[in-house]
């Protein structure tokens, strides 16, 4: 993998930073493209947060209304002792509720 800067305040770090010598350039070169790369990921998360905010706030989602769930019970029509019991959210119906 090639190893370049991608921003140019890094570019001009490393044309004032070098020494001439080979190895501890290449060594500055890899420090610098380590630090752009956590930088630019910073960046790029704090943006993106900040948009999730705007949008969040642009277009509100109305919470909904805490409710409380709804008991019922009623004889069960497989078992004569047990009654059938139900709790479920108010906004919840299905067919063989509605009687």
């Amino acid at each position: 993998m090639e190893q370049r800067l991608k921003l140019e305040e890094f570019r001009i770090l490393f044309r004032h930073w070098q020494t001439g010598v080979v190895w501890l350039d290449h060594l500055l070169l890899g420090v610098l493209v380590w630090i752009e790369g956590q930088m630019i990921d910073a960046r790029v998360k704090v943006e993106v947060d900040e948009a999730i905010k705007e949008y969040e706030t642009l277009h509100e989602i109305p919470m909904p209304d805490m409710v409380s769930p709804v008991y019922t019970e009623s004889i069960s029509e497989t078992s004569t002792s047990l009654p059938e019991m139900r709790l479920t959210a108010p906004w919840y119906t299905e067919l063989y509720d509605e009687k």
